[in-house]
């Protein structure tokens, strides 16, 4: 493969392969994935710290959101995504959907965490409790902290559809296969940088800095709290800001209904249903891989995840001892995710082809997960030493490592195996793009993390607790990497052969590549 950029140095190439003038189309970009990953990561750590911390509740919670609460919700939002992509363009959608988010967290901060114990029917919750099985507590537990529950719910979907859908389904339709290889790396350099920053202040903010901005009658959480949402919002309205300026000093209105006709004939507008979109997504085995991929990642993370935040919850059970925790994990996942994207992520893409790229992903969880579970299994038996002559205690030391699996795929998430997926769409039509990340995105990455929350369920229902469940845990998250992995290798395949396609194709004739495109995905 020629290089992208044969007229840079090597470290140019390999660090910041833009050049000059694409900087007024690149940097805004930049900018904007960068608010949203910021706002992604803080709203992380504050959902769990305040989830798995409430009063009567634990990692056990986390399944039940995800299936009974998450999945719902993700497909009501994808819901009102599709209508609102039927009526209005891409820059409007961009608001309403941003509106949503930025306005529901404003509410939660002020109105409903500070009469929380009005609004929470503990009293009912105990009932249920008394006479319900141990294994329900998970469930009781998201119906007794309702509104704690719904605040998980919207920060795990400001993830999915403002990150995922909307932002990269936008900078899709502006980028070309070639450009991606060289933007797409350092657009996840920005977003682990941001979550450097994330990390770092909600340390801070944890530990009191600005505590004189709260009431005297909020609680030291509470305080924190408030003060990571108004850091959230403002955010968020800058992202808006900047998006407004990028489309009418960059994109010069691009996606505006009062375009040209002649861009209207280019760009046909798409009509979407959640019934349709799944039954386009049925019938292509290139979107049925990139379906694989995406729950396989999901399923598998969310295993492993549910037993490493059980243990931190037995070791940080105050709220904010547990957000200082989180923030130092965000602060050291962004720092490796820096590192993969600024040395590997591009530079492998561009080397080593889209399948080897791929390939790192479901390579670096399978390996920290086995090694994850090994210590976990055994930290009471012989491994047990090994905590002994680091002078900490097994369940310290067991956290650690599921810190350091945590970091290491998520760096590889970020960077590698995100910028692979939306590579993977840039070939596409404008309708399987958009149909296909609808689908994809907007539901499949919740069912992947329903199915392992379900999985979780159903071994919480016969084993009672977390750790009693914990080794059936790692054998299905070691079955389902070998899945993800072999979808890789028919993706790989059908994605190069596409690529070679359309550049075989005049690029002076868009209608061709569109009509090639679309025969090779639905065959």
């Amino acid at each position: 493969m020629s290089p992208v950029t044969p007229n840079f140095s090597k470290w140019r190439t390999l660090i910041w392969p833009i050049g000059r003038r694409e900087l007024k189309r690149f940097l805004p970009l930049l900018i904007m994935y960068s608010l949203i990953c910021f706002n992604y990561s803080i709203l992380r750590a504050a959902k769990d710290s305040l989830v798995i911390t409430a009063p009567s509740s634990g990692a056990e919670a986390l399944p039940f959101i995800k299936v009974w609460a998450i999945l719902p919700m993700a497909i009501f939002i994808t819901f009102i995504f599709t209508k609102l992509s039927n009526r209005f363009n891409i820059e409007k959608v961009f608001y309403i959907m941003m509106g949503i988010f930025l306005s529901f967290f404003f509410i939660f901060a002020f109105v409903l965490y500070p009469f929380q114990d009005v609004l929470h029917p503990h009293a009912l919750a105990d009932k249920l409790q008394g006479s319900l099985p141990a294994g329900f507590k998970g469930l009781i537990t998201i119906f007794r902290n309702w509104t704690f529950t719904l605040f998980y719910v919207m920060s795990e979907l400001w993830g999915t559809m403002i990150m995922t859908v909307l932002f990269w389904g936008f900078a899709n339709e502006i980028t070309s296969v070639k450009d991606a290889k060289r933007y797409y790396a350092i657009l996840g350099v920005g977003a682990n940088v941001a979550s450097i920053f994330s990390g770092q202040i909600s340390i801070m903010l944890s530990k009191g800095a600005l505590s004189f901005m709260t009431t005297s009658t909020d609680d030291a959480w509470g305080g924190c709290l408030k003060l990571i949402i108004t850091a959230v919002v403002i955010v968020g309205i800058l992202n808006v800001i900047t998006f407004r300026w990028y489309n009418k000093k960059v994109l010069n209105n691009f996606f505006s209904k009062t375009s040209s006709g002649a861009l209207k004939s280019k760009k046909p507008k798409i009509k979407m249903s959640m019934r349709k979109n799944f039954l386009y997504l049925a019938k292509s085995k290139y979107l049925i891989c990139i379906a694989v991929i995406v729950l396989a990642y999901n399923i598998s993370m969310n295993m492993i995840e549910i037993v490493w935040k059980d243990q931190i919850k037995q070791l940080y059970p105050n709220p904010t001892d547990y957000n200082i925790y989180m923030g130092e994990i965000l602060t050291w996942m962004g720092v490796l995710s820096t590192l993969v994207a600024l040395f590997l992520c591009g530079n492998f893409i561009r080397k080593s082809g889209w399948t080897f790229t791929a390939l790192i992903t479901p390579a670096i969880v399978l390996i920290t997960g086995s090694f994850f579970f090994s210590f976990t299994l055994f930290k009471d038996s012989g491994l047990a030493s090994v905590a002994a002559i680091m002078t900490t205690a097994p369940l310290a030391l067991s956290v650690f490592f599921g810190g350091a699996q945590n970091c290491l795929s998520r760096a590889c998430k970020y960077t590698v195996f995100d910028t692979t997926k939306e590579m993977s769409f840039i070939p596409l039509s404008a309708e399987c793009k958009l149909k296909g990340k609808a689908a994809i995105d907007g539901v499949g990455s919740r069912l992947g993390k329903s199915g392992g929350s379900v999985i979780h369920q159903f071994l919480l229902m016969i084993f009672g607790t977390v750790s009693a469940s914990t080794p059936f845990v790692a054998g299905i998250m070691i079955i389902v990497i070998f899945g993800w992995i072999s979808a890789t290798f028919s993706l790989g395949k059908q994605f190069n052969a596409l690529s070679d396609k359309q550049d075989a194709i005049d690029l002076e004739d868009p209608l061709a590549t569109t009509k090639t495109t679309e025969e090779t995905v639905m065959s």
